[in-house]
């Protein structure tokens, strides 16, 4: 994998947490909502890349 590849997917996943538990802790459900899509995103993206290089090697 790509290593900026690499950062975005882990930025994403990281701020998708952050914005998950500041939306818990404040009870903002749509805070929260995009949290945890932007984490499920992120980790997507980590997956695909993972098995994109797998099929390089």
């Amino acid at each position: 994998m790509g290593m900026r590849k690499k950062v975005k997917s882990a930025g994403e996943i990281i701020t998708g947490k952050a914005k998950e538990t500041t939306g818990k802790a404040l009870s903002n459900k749509s805070l929260e909502r995009k949290g945890k899509t932007e984490k499920a995103k992120g980790k997507v993206r980590h997956v695909l890349e993972k098995g994109k290089d797998k099929l390089r090697h």
